[in-house]
């Protein structure tokens, strides 16, 4: 118990460093400036009979029927058994200010029983945003990220060999309708609101420009009013101001990952004075159950005899200990480390301290 107070008191009173100054864009979002999402529907063909089956996946015939036709091949009642074709769906994302003939990455993703895309190629597909237009055109080779490996009585799968990306693999054929040169006023959103943060931003800027530039309008938003910074335009202004640095604040918040026993804090987490006692207690049943049979030429039937093993081990955890008001999480967690305490159970031993209300932090579990 003195170990663990010397531990969790003294393991490092180090003084806190302060948070590392950012560049504005790092942090926000400009009015205007965002990707669109795109998807369409298309075809990858080329593979080595891992493709879709065609009883199973019946629209893959009907949209290789719709390409053959559109190429001048009359395939009317015909039927097609082919094992190297796949109905996949492309998705993408249409940059800001994507210009007529740029290219973009795309992904590629069965949508059938097809078994791998390694080697196909993606036939020309249109890629249609929200309101239904076509804003890029996708056709390339499949690089999938997995192998699959079948033979005879068994099969071996590694990664996922049913999706893969096609770099630059889309040509933009149609601009997102936006005026940002006529803009007279724009708007910063935080990626996370917080009155201090926002307060931070508007300090910076109206320093940088000596005037009132920016106003915030509540903890996710600050306005730029354009006119005020002396640029000869809105992208002149946003080039200046994005690389203003601020000292972002955010909420204390810790961030617990059950799977992998990852735990990820703030440098602002508090806990309040509170006593801690953990042990693990392990159950264990195991059933080895005895075959008797009868002798040989002797009338009886078989019997089985139950057998079961029954126990009940503690295992050494930690004794009460008490943790001092004011206390780092850091220092806590260093004296649980320096116990040998297993990253569950100081999970577990956070859960508590949390549910007790000593654990000045939100707690986020995933």
């Amino acid at each position: 118990m003195i170990r663990l107070l010397a531990l969790l008191i003294f393991c490092g009173t180090a003084v806190a460093a302060l948070a590392s100054p950012v560049r504005i864009k790092d942090i926000v979002e400009f009015d205007g400036v965002r990707s669109n999402d795109l998807v369409g529907y298309g075809l990858v063909v080329g593979l080595n009979g891992t493709g879709d089956g065609i009883r199973n996946a019946p629209f893959t015939e009907e949209i290789m029927s719709n390409i053959l036709e559109r190429l001048g091949v009359n395939v009317t009642g015909e039927q097609f058994r082919p094992k190297n074709v796949a109905a996949v769906f492309v998705t993408a994302e249409l940059p800001p200010f994507a210009r007529t003939g740029s290219t973009i990455d795309i992904t590629v993703s069965a949508i059938g029983d097809a078994k791998s895309l390694l080697g196909g190629t993606l036939v020309m597909t249109p890629l249609n945003a929200a309101d239904g237009q076509i804003y890029a055109v996708a056709q390339g080779t499949v690089i999938a990220g997995g192998a699959s490996v079948e033979g005879e009585g068994a099969s071996v799968v590694q990664g996922v060999p049913t999706a893969g990306t096609i770099p630059s693999g889309a040509r933009v054929e149609r601009e997102i309708e936006f005026d940002f040169a006529t803009l007279e006023t724009v708007r910063l959103a935080l990626r996370t609101p917080d009155f201090t943060t926002a307060g931070r931003i508007e300090a910076a800027i109206n320093a940088a420009h000596g005037g009132v530039v920016a106003r915030m309008l509540d903890p996710g938003t600050v306005v730029i009013d354009i006119r005020a910074t002396g640029a000869p335009s809105p992208a002149h202004a946003m080039g200046r101001i994005e690389n203003i640095t601020v000292e972002p604040q955010s909420r204390a918040r810790v961030v617990v990952d059950q799977r992998s026993g990852t735990i990820v804090l703030g440098e602002d987490v508090r806990i309040s004075r509170v006593a801690v006692s953990q042990g693990n207690l392990t159950l264990r049943i195991e059933e080895a159950p005895l075959v008797v049979q009868p002798n040989p030429f002797a009338e009886g039937e078989t019997v089985v005899v139950p057998r079961t093993s029954a126990s009940i081990e503690e295992e050494p955890g930690i004794g009460l200990a008490e943790i001092s008001g004011g206390t780092s999480l850091s220092e806590v967690i260093a004296g649980l480390n320096a116990l040998g305490v297993s990253p569950r159970d100081m999970i577990d031993i956070l859960k508590s301290i949390k549910a007790a209300g000593a654990l000045h932090a939100e707690f986020i579990v995933r």
